[in-house]
């Protein structure tokens, strides 16, 4: 009885910041209308952001998969020392290579592009989605895979029609992941991107809401972060079982 008492004083204390945000948004329902007609639409923003994150939630997939398997199953020179400077990644400042990285897409004609963006969102998320996908498929017996090639299939076959459905709950984590990681970025699209229509929502709502002098419009700040914050609500919600299994059953077992 003391755990659940806990657990719903932890769970009131999370969401109330967010009941709060919802409230407040509603106190000038105008708010929602101002956001809807602001510069190139609230649409194109929203539209933008949708397109960035399927994009970096199907290329961290195909890349983690594909790599997460490899690291799991195959042996070869470099395996080891590849895997840690994958890792690496996760010990360099965000912030200190965006500079580099927009000149880099720049030279791949991707420079203020929304491929470009997804695409520097992939290689942030690849550490733990690599980690992720290799303890995933390590977890998986070797027979299951082995029965399946005595069966006639490929290899191929037998990743693409059997290991990946065994890894599914630590797909949609890494999944997951990367949805929220490139939905509720802000800095990175604001280096990246410098046209208005290429915004994505995170930098057209701190544009709307900012004034002369540094003055906030807190009304709609609040409206744009319920926008925002309701998509990942209802993805969470939705997915929460298979997240919760991702974690739970190996995927992080080092």
């Amino acid at each position: 009885m003391r755990r659940y008492t806990t657990l719903s004083a932890l769970a009131v204390l999370f969401l109330f910041p967010l009941l709060w945000s919802g409230y407040a948004s509603l106190e000038k329902p105008s708010n929602y209308l101002k956001m809807a007609a602001y510069g190139e639409g609230i649409g194109t923003y929203a539209t933008n952001s949708v397109l960035v994150s399927v994009m970096t939630v199907g290329g961290t997939l195909l890349v983690s998969a594909l790599g997460g398997y490899a690291f799991a199953r195959f042996d070869f020179p470099g395996k080891n020392l590849l895997f840690l400077a994958t890792l690496a990644i996760l010990m360099v400042p965000y912030a200190t290579i965006l500079i580099p990285l927009y000149v880099l897409l720049g030279y791949l004609g991707l420079q203020n592009s929304l491929v470009g963006l997804s695409l520097v969102f992939v290689m942030f998320q690849l550490p733990f989605a690599l980690f992720m996908m290799r303890n995933a498929f390590e977890s998986v017996p070797r027979e299951l895979e082995e029965a399946a090639l005595v069966d006639g299939c490929g290899t191929f076959r037998a990743f693409s029609r059997i290991l990946l459905h065994a890894v599914r709950p630590a797909l949609i984590t890494v999944g997951l992941f990367a949805f929220l990681a490139s939905w509720n970025d802000f800095f990175a699209p604001l280096i990246l991107l410098n046209d208005g229509a290429s915004f994505t929502l995170p930098v057209a709502v701190v544009s709307m809401t900012s004034g002369t002098f540094g003055t906030v419009d807190y009304g709609m700040l609040q409206a744009g972060v319920m926008v925002m914050a309701i998509p990942c609500l209802v993805l969470f919600i939705v997915l929460q079982r298979h997240y919760v299994r991702g974690f739970m059953s190996g995927a992080l077992r080092g």
